[in-house]
């Protein structure tokens, strides 16, 4: 039985239509491989980590209708505020274009070590008290709580637990303070008795 080849046909010619205007925008990784010196890929910001050209999942060629139809409200969401989500993009590039609108964010390609400062410096999407922006600066991940520079993550952390490191310190000193009286007072007794034999014997 012969197949149609259309519905495959028809997605290669959407991906061949659109591919300068879905790039992954090189400008941006570039300039972070640069400011951090980590290798990073086009999944910091995009459902796929070769950016959105292509047929895999999280890319322009395996969208259906109604993500198609989503991808272009993101696409024309030129203002911020927009609230919108392309099926391209992870939370954090959605997180860019409904912060700047992508008519800023167009116009930053030319300055792309400024779209740190544009964002909003109080944005922590993995909630590892590492802020978003900073995140994009040092080239990691703002959307995986496991990664970032270690001395900020053990801040972060310190900070986050301060009343629970405080309260085991406090702890431990006083069961290092007791355990020490108690040792003593084995000690003393211990001698006590060593003391009432010497005496008792004759």
């Amino acid at each position: 039985m012969r197949t149609n080849p259309f519905p495959i046909a028809w997605k290669l010619l959407i991906v061949l239509a659109t591919a300068n205007t879905l790039q992954a925008y090189p400008e941006l990784q570039k300039q972070i491989v640069k400011s951090s010196g980590r290798n990073v890929n086009c999944a910091m910001c995009h459902e796929h980590s070769d950016g959105p050209e292509g047929t895999a999942p999280g890319q322009i060629g395996h969208l259906t209708s109604a993500e198609q139809a989503e991808l272009g409200r993101a696409r024309a969401a030129f203002n911020p505020g927009g609230n919108v989500k392309s099926p391209i993009l992870n939370a954090f590039g959605n997180h860019i274009i409904n912060s700047l609108g992508k008519k800023q964010f167009l116009e930053l390609k030319v300055t792309p070590a400024e779209l740190a400062d544009k964002l909003p410096q109080d944005s922590d999407l993995d909630k590892d008290g590492i802020p978003d922006a900073v995140e994009l600066r040092t080239g990691t991940h703002p959307l995986i709580k496991s990664d970032g520079q270690p001395w900020l993550l053990f801040k972060a952390n310190f900070a986050e637990n301060f009343t629970q490191i405080l309260l085991m310190l406090a702890a431990t000193i006083l069961g290092l303070w007791g355990l020490r009286h108690l040792l003593h007072g084995f000690d003393a007794a211990t001698r006590s008795d060593v003391c009432d034999e010497y005496e008792e014997s004759p």
